[in-house]
């Protein structure tokens, strides 16, 4: 096996995670939350998103969760990430000091419609007026349905490379390929991203993946084989898009960390103070999860 040494993992779960839990989560216990995953060495987390607190209610804190963080951890060595939906949202952010935001256009119009009201061609225009009023904010674009659709079904190789070539022709400084409903196989996967690899041999894509399907360690495992070494995930497994039916949650970050470091490839994150915030997770906000190792008992791991 052709695999990385090490892999960036990028925490979601408090943006990604928390938008699918309807009950408000108070804002004191999503800052211990992710207090607790810098504990565990996270070094790049998505905190929120600035979007309508009527699209999103989970997110009307998003202002005061990211002037608590940066105050907080001002001189600590990790990034914070929000999501934004337009240049409003990304203006909101900016004027809050965020160094980074999130982006995202669906490589499905259907699924663009019902995300933002936008095709994806106006979505990049958005995405290009934003590039030029906010020239010092870091863009990671998403690009979503990569694998499939829940509306349009199969998305083509074509379009997928008409999105990277917009991304790039805009300057977007990463590029994140979405499973948005975790239908992709691993021999999809595999071809996918060697197709990707032929035009875009300079782009290091990031993924991230849900688990719908129960799929979503063995299309990691694919994407390790064909170089990619950036991961998003979401503690505990939470997750799912409000604009896509039937989606599971995301990849659960303890179940990653522990096959990536089960096969010596270094993450970073320490298993069992990420299983603390799990746990908490577990007890005070949503109890039934779809990770695995939120469910190992008494598990004593040590440290590689």
């Amino acid at each position: 096996m052709k695999l990385p040494q090490s892999v960036q993992i990028i925490e979601v779960g408090p943006r990604d995670g928390f938008q699918s839990i309807k009950e408000w989560i108070p804002t004191e216990l999503k800052l211990q939350i992710i207090d607790s995953l810098i504990e565990a060495n996270f070094k790049k987390i998505e905190i929120t998103s600035f979007v309508h607190p009527k699209a999103i209610p989970q997110m009307r804190d998003a202002k005061d969760i990211v002037q608590t963080l940066l105050q907080r951890y001002s001189d600590k060595d990790v990034e914070f990430v929000a999501l934004v939906p337009n240049l409003f949202g990304a203006k909101a952010a900016y004027e809050l000091d965020v160094k980074e935001v999130t982006y995202v256009i669906s490589a499905s119009e259907s699924h663009n419609m019902a995300n933002v009201k936008r095709t994806p061609a106006q979505s990049f225009e958005g995405l290009e007026e934003l590039k030029n009023t906010l020239p010092n904010l870091k863009i990671n674009l998403a690009i979503a349905t990569v694998f499939g659709c829940p509306y349009e079904g199969d998305i083509s190789i074509e379009q997928v490379k008409w999105m990277v070539k917009k991304a790039l022709h805009v300057e977007v400084d990463s590029i994140t390929l979405a499973d948005t409903i975790g239908v992709a196989n691993p021999k999809q996967m595999h071809s996918l991203l060697n197709e990707l690899k032929k035009d875009f041999k300079d782009v290091d894509f990031a993924l991230h993946l849900h688990d719908t399907r129960g799929m979503g360690l063995a299309n990691v495992l694919a994407a390790l084989q064909c170089g990619v070494s950036r991961f998003e995930s979401a503690f505990g497994g939470l997750g799912g898009c409000p604009f896509a039916p039937g989606a599971a949650g995301n990849i659960a970050s303890e179940d990653l960390v522990n096959m990536l470091e089960n096969m010596d490839i270094k993450t970073g994150v320490k298993l069992e103070k990420l299983l603390d915030v799990v746990q908490t997770l577990k007890n005070k906000i949503k109890p039934i999860l779809t990770s695995h190792m939120a469910y190992v008992d008494n598990c004593k791991l040590g440290e590689k």
